[in-house]
């Protein structure tokens, strides 16, 4: 059996050589480069196709999949935006991806973001680098003393309820499907009753029509403007002008955004000397309030090792014609 990751990275490269050597009897091919017309041609000879990529999988390549003989496209990634997945059924294509690869890698950057704007480090940083040491006007707040709203309490937003409340805080949390089994460390309300209460907003939903825009200008308009607000999910799940708008006018204490719409064009990109290609990013990077990490909140040792373990168990699966309980398509 012969497999193709693309869109491979050097730190992904130690977990793929371990996994391989778990399984010699399967042969691994790694390249750099994601799939798209130009490209598509390296997948021919091979068995099965895993991919990580942030553009889309132009409608051209699947038939083009399919007459090499491709049953599946894996991706190492929970999203899997990047994938028509209409095209792929009609071309035979089984899609997979990797939902859970770790909870608490996202959980956890979560809870860093939270404490690191209750804290006020992003100003004591900024006034620092000015050699300004004064305490003035930036007193903290305890987390033990806060309220945590978290917007969807699936696996990594269970997770997160579960740092927040043995630091001691409140947890509230809205979810279409409440799981009654974190009742013990969290209080289900609506939506709009989490906007309102909560002093810290975790976003942790799907990306998906319903949830596209989810916190527009009404929503940031029912929060407390103390509020903070930290997106570790999908850029567009917040509506970004409105956001601005809102901190821009202190409606809004502050934000940590680890996923922005468009990131595929700055986010793990070395942009140093140059124009930024995005207008709400620089808007954003202008505030003093917003904390910004390039999307790495999946991006620890467990998390990667997780997605190419997870990715090449479930080719294999599929290639062979087995269950694979992580089939989206």
């Amino acid at each position: 059996m012969k497999i193709l990751l693309l869109s491979v990275r050097d730190d992904e490269k130690p977990a793929i050589q371990q996994w391989q050597e778990r399984h010699p009897d399967i042969q691994l091919t790694s390249v750099e480069d994601e799939l798209h017309p130009d490209t598509v041609e390296k997948v021919r000879g091979f068995d099965g196709i895993v991919i990580q990529q942030r553009s889309t999988v132009e409608a051209s390549m699947y038939p083009q999949l399919h007459d090499m003989g491709i049953k599946q496209i894996t991706t190492r990634t929970a999203g899997f935006e990047t994938i028509d997945l209409e095209a792929a059924r009609a071309n035979d294509l089984q899609v997979s991806n990797v939902p859970a690869y770790s909870p608490r890698s996202v959980a956890e950057l979560a809870l860093a973001h939270t404490m690191r704007l209750i804290r006020k480090l992003e100003l004591f940083d900024e006034r620092s680098a000015e050699q300004d040491f004064r305490w003035g006007g930036l007193q903290a707040s305890e987390i033990h003393s806060l309220t945590i709203g978290i917007i969807g309490a699936g696996r990594i937003g269970g997770t997160a309820a579960q740092l927040f409340h043995a630091l001691g805080a409140k947890v509230i949390a809205f979810d279409t499907k409440p799981n009654h089994k974190l009742d013990d460390i969290l209080t289900f309300k609506s939506f709009e009753e989490v906007l309102q209460e909560a002093d810290v907003i975790s976003l942790h939903v799907d990306l998906n029509p319903t949830s596209e825009k989810l916190i527009d200008a009404h929503a940031l308009s029912l929060m407390k403007p103390t509020a903070y607000l930290i997106n570790e999910c999908r850029g567009p799940v917040v509506d970004t002008p409105a956001l601005i708008d809102a901190l821009q006018e202190k409606r809004l204490a502050g934000a940590a955004l680890d996923t922005l719409p468009h990131e595929e064009k700055f986010f793990n990109v070395d942009l140093r000397g140059q124009d930024l290609p995005d207008e709400d990013l620089i808007k954003l990077r202008a505030l003093d309030n917003v904390i910004l990490t390039p999307h790495v909140g999946f991006y620890t040792n467990i998390a990667v090792q997780n997605m190419v373990d997870i990715s090449l168990d479930d080719t294999v699966a599929l290639i062979n014609g087995e269950k694979c309980d992580h089939v989206v398509s």
